[in-house]
């Protein structure tokens, strides 16, 4: 095999490097086991997203979590993919599944009542609570954007001054 060209400088079997898709990429890496936090580190995947090992139907694929270590040395070569955490926002009283880091106040209108009617006599209200840190609590505006964590809550109210 070809001389390790991997970023990270340790290696455990000398030249041998072991391959790996991470989102459909290629990467190289020269230790046997890979954790989750190293596929995200090397494939830039976000703390918002999972990772997945594609496993062979009928088994399902199976979730990586950061602390744990997959064993590179298998025959096959290891495909990974992450995808967004699905989290569950109340719109309203009503449970929605939301898998995006933020929500629009648009997206929170059309949650609540199936549309956003976009004219003058339309007024929207947006209010929040039990959001993350970057936004605990407070209103929306419309082209406003905030981050969402689950179980969060939105009031939404509207009002056709026709």
């Amino acid at each position: 095999m070809s001389e390790n060209k991997d970023k990270n400088p340790k290696g455990e079997h000398g030249n041998r490097v072991l391959g790996l898709t991470i989102n459909g990429k290629k990467y190289e890496w020269n230790h046997q086991y890979i954790t989750g936090a190293e596929i995200r580190r090397l494939g830039h995947i976000a703390n918002d997203e999972e990772i997945f090992l594609a496993v062979k139907k009928p088994w399902e694929d199976e979730p990586i979590p950061d602390d744990k270590q997959v064993n590179l040395a298998r025959p096959e070569i290891e495909h990974f993919y992450s995808k967004a955490k699905e989290v569950i926002i109340v719109v309203n009283g009503t449970p929605h599944k939301w898998t995006k880091e933020k929500i629009s106040f648009k997206e929170v209108i059309v949650l609540a009542f199936g549309q956003y009617i976009d004219k003058p006599t339309m007024v929207y209200t947006v209010a929040y609570e039990d959001g993350p840190k970057q936004n605990p609590e407070g209103s929306m505006f419309a082209g406003q954007e905030v981050f969402v964590k689950h179980k969060m809550i939105f009031n939404a109210t509207a009002t056709d001054k026709s």
